[in-house]
Formats: C-alpha cells, sequence, structure tokens
C-alpha cells in the first residue's frame, strides 16, 4: 500500500507519471480545478476507478439533521453539507464493444499534468484492451477563470494499431453515489439522492438538467455542449431525469483522431425561478461556444500570467521547496478567484472534507495571503460574511448576547458544529473576521468597503465582546470560559490569543466609528458606547507570569500537569484519536499554535525577549495535531533566530498535501495550510509585518536556501523582495512611493531605483526542542492520523 502519491519535481508542473491506484484519492484532490465558483475532483474522464465523485458548486449545499446523544439549549439541530453535483466530467469511451477501463486490458503509458502557468490538467494514456486493440486516448480539462460559470474539455481518441470503432459518451449524471460517510441513518437518508429533477433536455449537441435539492431548496443547473471532429462521427441524443448522454459513434483510420471539444457550464440560487437559471446556463454555455477552446486556453493563460508577475514566490536551493510553494499559491488562488461573495471552504472546492465548511481559516490563514497576491477577491468574502450577519445575530441572541456571534463552522450563515467546547465556544472567529477586516482597509484604503460593510462587522462583533465579557475586581476587562485556536484547551479564562484580537477589534471598531459617524449613527453606535469599547480594549486582561518569565496560554495554564510525553509512542499521534478530550483539557499539551499565533497576529504586545522565552517553552509542548500549526511556527522560529528551524516547518506546511502528511488529503486540500507556506516563507524568511499601516520586513535566509524572491501588493502598490544571504534588494514594481521598514530602519521606497541593505547578522541561539516523536523533518513523511479529523 503506498503512503503517497510520487510526483515528479518540475518548477511550473506536478506530474504523475503512472497510474497508483493506492493514491487514487489523494490525487483526485491534488489535480483538482476550480475557480472559486466551480470545483472538479480529478475524476479520470471515464469516471471509472474513482475514489470520491466530486463536482462542486460554492455554496450549494443540503441541509441535514445533526446527529446529538443528548441535545443541549443552543445546539444546532441542523447542518449543512456540500454535495456533489451534476457531473460534466464524465466521457466514456467503447474500444469495438471494450468499455475504456484501466483496470482491464494493458495500461501501457499512463500521465497526468498539472501545469501551474496554464491552469489545466492534461492526460494522455496508451491502453490496449483485452480484445488487443490499442488506442491513445488525451484530455485537457480546465475551469475557466475569466468566465466564471464555465469549465471545458478537449478529449481525444486515437487509433494506435489499425483501424478501429469506438463509441464516445459525453455525460451529464446526477445523483451520483456519495461518498460521505455517516453513521447517522438520518443524515445518510438527505445525503442519499439530494437533487431532485426539474427538468431535463436538449437540442442539436446540446443537453441540460435542471434540479433543486430536497431540503434546502437550493435550484441548479447544469449544460454541456460540443464541438466534435473526426471522419463521419454520428451523434445521437438524449436526456433522463438524472442524465444527459451524447453519445458519438466514429470509424477511426489509424492516426487520425476523433476530437470532441465539451463545454459545460454550472449555476445555481436560493431565489432564481427555473427559467432564469436555465437561462443563465444557456447565456454561460453559447458565450463559451463562441470563444471557443483556443481562446478559452489563451485567456487562462493570460490570467495566470498576469496573477504569476504579482504573486510568484521563487527560492533557490531546493526544487522540491519551489514546486511546492507554487502548487501551494495556486490552490488558495483556484480556491478565492471568483467566490464573489462566497466563503471559502476548508478544503476549497476539492472534496467533500469537513462537509465543505468555511472556519476561522479563511481570515486567519487564506486572507493574508491574497490580500498580497490577489487583493481584489479580498473585499468579496468579506462581503459573504457581511450577508451572513443577521444569522450571526439570531446566535448571539440564541445564545444570550448582543451583537454578532459568527459560526464556528457553516456554509450558508448558521452554525452547523454540534461540538460545544470547540465550537461555540472558540468566540475568537469573530474577531479573526474583524481584524480580516482592518487588516484589508489598512492593505487597500478601500473607503468605502470600511463605510458599508466592514464598519457594521466591527460594531456587532465589538458588541460581542462587551456582551460576553465583564470587568473584574480589579478593574481588568476579561474574557472567561473560551476556547482559543488550541482545541485541547477548552473553556479557558482570559486565553491570550482572544484577548489581544478582542483588543484590535473593540479599538478598530472605536476608530472606524469615529472615521464614519453617520454610518454609526445608522447602526445606533453612541458616544457612549464607543467610550466603552475604548475602555474594555484598554483595561483588557493579559495573563503574563513574571516569576516565570512567560504569558499562559490561558489563565492559569502553566499550573496545569505538563503531558507526559517521554511516554508517548509515534502511532498514538493525533493524541484526540488516543486519548480522551477530558485528560487533553487538563494538561499542558497543546495540539496547534496558540499563544505563538498571538505572538504573529498581535506581536507589538510582546517584548522581543518574551517571544524568545514563550517560543521556546511551547516548542516543548506542541504537538502539530492540526495542519494550521507548522506555518505559525515557522514565522516565529524565523523571528526570533532558528532559521533551521523555521525552514523545516516551512517544508511540513507546504509538502502538507503533495506528501499526503496528515493522510487525509484524500477528502481535498488544506487550504490554510497551502496559504500557511506562502505565510511561512514571507511572514518567516521574509520577516513581513504590517502592524498600524506600517510595512517591515526583517529578511533572513537559512543555510538551505541560496536566494529568495517574493512580491507583496499594499495600499494598490507592489514591493519585490530579492533576499540573498548578505543583502535584501527592494523594488517597486509599480506605484510611486511607499515607506518601509528593513530590519527595524526606515527608508523610503521609489520607483526611481532599488534600494539594497545588508542584512544583519543573525545572533546565534541553542533551538528549543519538541515533544517526542514531533521534531518537524526537513524532508517530512506522513504522519499517523485520520480522515475524520480536524486536523
Amino acid at each position: 500500500m503506498s503512503t503517497g502519491a510520487d510526483f515528479d519535481v518540475d518548477p511550473w508542473q506536478v506530474r504523475e507519471g503512472r497510474l497508483d491506484l493506492d493514491v487514487l484519492a489523494q490525487v483526485e484532490s491534488v489535480f483538482a480545478l476550480s475557480n472559486g465558483h466551480i470545483g472538479l475532483r480529478a475524476n479520470l474522464d471515464e469516471g471509472e476507478p474513482h475514489a470520491t465523485l466530486g463536482t462542486y458548486l460554492n455554496g450549494f449545499y443540503e441541509q441535514r439533521p445533526l446527529p446529538s446523544a443528548e441535545a443541549g439549549y443552543g445546539d444546532p439541530e441542523d447542518g449543512q453539507t456540500m454535495i456533489n453535483v451534476t457531473d460534466g466530467k464524465v466521457i466514456r469511451l467503447l474500444v469495438e464493444d471494450e468499455p475504456f477501463d484501466l483496470r482491464y486490458g494493458t495500461l501501457v503509458s499512463h500521465e497526468r499534468v498539472l501545469d501551474l502557468q496554464d491552469g489545466v490538467l492534461r492526460r494522455d494514456v496508451v491502453w490496449r484492451s483485452p480484445a488487443g486493440r490499442t488506442v491513445r486516448v488525451r484530455s485537457t480539462r480546465l475551469v475557466s477563470f475569466s468566465q466564471r460559470a464555465v469549465a471545458a474539455v478537449n478529449w481525444s481518441v486515437q487509433a494506435v494499431d489499425g483501424p478501429v470503432r469506438v463509441v464516445v459518451q459525453s455525460e451529464l449524471v446526477a445523483n451520483e453515489p456519495d461518498a460521505t460517510a455517516t453513521d447517522d441513518p438520518r443524515a445518510a437518508a438527505a445525503l442519499c439522492n439530494p437533487l431532485e429533477s426539474e427538468e431535463h433536455g436538449y437540442r442539436d449537441h446540446h443537453a441540460m438538467l435542471v434540479h433543486r435539492t430536497r431540503s434546502s431548496g437550493l435550484r441548479m443547473a447544469a449544460g454541456m455542449d460540443h464541438v466534435i471532429t473526426g471522419d463521419d462521427p454520428r451523434v445521437t441524443m438524449h436526456t433522463l431525469p438524472d442524465l444527459a448522454r451524447a453519445t458519438i459513434v466514429a470509424d477511426l483510420a489509424e492516426d487520425e483522431p476523433l476530437e470532441v471539444v465539451k463545454y459545460l457550464a454550472y449555476g445555481w440560487s436560493a431565489r432564481r425561478s427555473l427559467p432564469a437559471v436555465r437561462a443563465q446556463v444557456a447565456g454561460a454555455l453559447a458565450q463559451a461556444r463562441v470563444t471557443g477552446w483556443d481562446d478559452l486556453l489563451a485567456s487562462q493563460r493570460e490570467y495566470l500570467d498576469a496573477f504569476w508577475a504579482r504573486a510568484d514566490v521563487q527560492v533557490q536551493g531546493d526544487d522540491a521547496l519551489q514546486q511546492a510553494l507554487r502548487f501551494a499559491i495556486f490552490h488558495v488562488l483556484q480556491a478565492g478567484a471568483r467566490v464573489e461573495q462566497r466563503a471559502i471552504p476548508a478544503k476549497g472546492l476539492t472534496g467533500a472534507g469537513y462537509d465543505g465548511h468555511a472556519f476561522w481559516d479563511t481570515e486567519t490563514y487564506v486572507l493574508p495571503v491574497l490580500s498580497s497576491v490577489h487583493p481584489e477577491a479580498v473585499g468579496d468574502l468579506l462581503r459573504w460574511r457581511h450577508s451572513t450577519l443577521e444569522a450571526a445575530r439570531e446566535r448571539a441572541r440564541e445564545l444570550g448576547h448582543h451583537g454578532a456571534s459568527f459560526p464556528w463552522r457553516t456554509i450558508a450563515g448558521q452554525e452547523c458544529s454540534a461540538y460545544w467546547p470547540a465550537g461555540t465556544a472558540a468566540f475568537h472567529i469573530n474577531a479573526d473576521i474583524a481584524c480580516a477586516v482592518l487588516d484589508h482597509v489598512q492593505a487597500s484604503s478601500d473607503e468605502d468597503f470600511e463605510r458599508d460593510v466592514g464598519l457594521e462587522l466591527l460594531v456587532e462583533t465589538a458588541r460581542l465582546w462587551i456582551s460576553l465579557g465583564h470587568h473584574d475586581g480589579s478593574g481588568c476587562f476579561c474574557l472567561d470560559g473560551v476556547t482559543g485556536p488550541d482545541e485541547y484547551s477548552a473553556i479557558a479564562d482570559n486565553n491570550v490569543y482572544t484577548n489581544l484580537m478582542a483588543q484590535r477589534n473593540l479599538r478598530g471598531a472605536a476608530d472606524a466609528a469615529g472615521r464614519w459617524p453617520q454610518a454609526a449613527g445608522v447602526l445606533d453606535v453612541d458616544d457612549e458606547e464607543v467610550a466603552g469599547w475604548r475602555a474594555a480594549a484598554e483595561a483588557m486582561r493579559i495573563p503574563y507570569d513574571s516569576e516565570r518569565g512567560l504569558h499562559p496560554q490561558s489563565e492559569r495554564f502553566l499550573d496545569h500537569e505538563r503531558w507526559d510525553f517521554d511516554s508517548m509512542r509515534a502511532d498514538q499521534y493525533p493524541l484526540m484519536l488516543h486519548f480522551p478530550y477530558v485528560d487533553l483539557y487538563r494538561k499542558q499539551v497543546v495540539k496547534q499554535a496558540d499563544l505563538v499565533m498571538a505572538m504573529h497576529h498581535c506581536g507589538e504586545a510582546f517584548t522581543r525577549e518574551q517571544k524568545v522565552r514563550n517560543f521556546d517553552y511551547y516548542e516543548q509542548i506542541t504537538v502539530r495535531d492540526s495542519s494550521l500549526s507548522a506555518c505559525t511556527q515557522s514565522v516565529i522560529a524565523a523571528e526570533v533566530g532558528h532559521l533551521d528551524l523555521a525552514f523545516r516547518y516551512l517544508r511540513n506546511a507546504a509538502f502538507m498535501d503533495l506528501h499526503d502528511l496528515h493522510h487525509n488529503t484524500d477528502q481535498g486540500l488544506h487550504i490554510a495550510a497551502l496559504a500557511g507556506a506562502w505565510i511561512a516563507t514571507v511572514d518567516g524568511l521574509g520577516g513581513m509585518r504590517d502592524y498600524d499601516a506600517q510595512l517591515s520586513f526583517a529578511p533572513r535566509l537559512p543555510d538551505a536556501l541560496e536566494h529568495l524572491r517574493f512580491g507583496v501588493t499594499r495600499r494598490g502598490v507592489c514591493v519585490q523582495v530579492e533576499v540573498a544571504p548578505e543583502a535584501a534588494t527592494y523594488t517597486l514594481l509599480n506605484g510611486e512611493s511607499i515607506d518601509l521598514h528593513h530590519h527595524g530602519e526606515p527608508f523610503t521606497l521609489t520607483a526611481a531605483e532599488a534600494v539594497v541593505l545588508d542584512v544583519p547578522a543573525l545572533e546565534e541561539r541553542e533551538p528549543p526542542s519538541q515533544p517526542r516523536h514531533r521534531v518537524p523533518q526537513a524532508d517530512p513523511e506522513p504522519e499517523q492520523a485520520s480522515a475524520g479529523t480536524r486536523a
């Protein structure tokens, strides 16, 4: 049994040189194509064999009951699950009555390539049927960035050893068997055949299916059209409620291919009528056909050329890392490029892991990357959060609070987490959203966004903190009974990350209300309320143990018994699969960087000496059972001077899915971890910080790298940073000038000339230790994990 797919190392491609059915599910995720609206898993064109069939529309879900052994007040009764919608990828082939199935006959060769520059998945297969007839099948698949509703496949079959008759069946298939596993019969029933047919039909080489979900009541349409080139192909069409099929019969002479260009279009709505949705998809399909395959392919390359010009990260000295970084950035783009006021699920649209839910991952990991490499997408993501405000207000009222309480996991805005400690009590998501608003306004200078969208998000989250917290006897403002980013601690008082982020939220809301008094008045904000926000922020309790010289992760955390790491076996990780949470909650053991994350996002609240001591301490108890941890540890390791350790954590983040490190890439990629690879490179090795609208860098290279180059966009200006071992070069790619800091020293960068500055020598320090069996490796191997965990 393979432990992970084996991909060739190439700077601009991910190549699979042979078919390995043992890792089919992982490769389906790795080679998935998306534009943020449509997602296509890399299922084989012929549909079988497959691991998990997947065609997804962002925001399109079915409602299902949430299992609960003992229901409690405030527990959500219903969940939302992203479903596999009508599949248009399928192009079946029969060679002289033999189905083209790679499990039979002889597979002479098989290659698939994800091209990161062209934005396509290419496939080249030579197959000999059980009857001895050999054909070559080629396909190129794309999901268009320029035409949001469109995907397309250029597919061909060629006879290799003499004339042959072939039958090609191009299909739209609804209600394919769903791979979502659940032990709850109610949920299983809800997800079985979730699409109910409303209309089906065809004309010429065009067909369309319209469906509606049975419980959530969402309507979708999928259409296909074909351009067929060959020697006198015969085409017939037919449709059924859940199937549309174009059947093409052709006699192939040797070396004369039959080519099929298949155009696909998708659309959905919660409100629009059947004729409106049908017309939208028909229009998108007509536009795609008029554009034509060659121009679709050209526009895909043009889009990506412009993207890579500002987003590329180049490293010298590690070819595998170079490939992994571009792979990571490409998938972050695919997840967010055309979301247009929808969420970014934790797995993007590459698989149905976590039910397709969005978490705090979006605001904390993905948006900081998009802000620099694709800033136009950030405002749209936050507008989606704004569109769910009423649901968040309702949730706050249900919990007995004022303001808005955003859900821990959701698709449409309602809470879908039935697990209380790690879900509802993780109030930090509200500050994560608010601080993403502040960061976007700071990075974009978009005043219209701040007034019309950001202000209301800031106000309602600030109101939540005032409702949730209290002033204690000493006058400190406290936030009790919360769960921070570390899910091995729950219902703790004054989690440092939560309190610092809430403090920034309160100050940001007060400042924004002052800038937009009229808009704030519409939200019933008055001077007394703003004064209360500022007072709470100033009095925010930030625990600090002066005797130990450490910040406890939360109140009394350092008084807990330390986890017995010495007795741990390698196969006992992740801990939540081998030990009860009730034991984890009361010990000093950290699933993912929590206090260390506070030092990254709120670094100005800590002295350098505090960062050094805190990092060294928490390294010894952080087990990294979450894919979200390595990038944060990398950033702070670099800041406090452990460059080799930072580099190892960077590689762990970058190879999360290419190496299937957590054994759950089969359910989709870890979009936040992939974004974390960029963060570990730019914030870590590049030392980038943007506190209080002051962009600064403190770049240094580990011994393993010879050169680093990346670009950062801020306030409409793109800065390119090149780092060598002894000097850094700053170049303004657009704009007139920008004020920057380099290792604490201010300078002004203008379009006139680049600025070259020395990289100061690094103070060598003894690196900290990690828990037993959790030392990050430069060449990370898959760890023990489960596809069912939030890892």
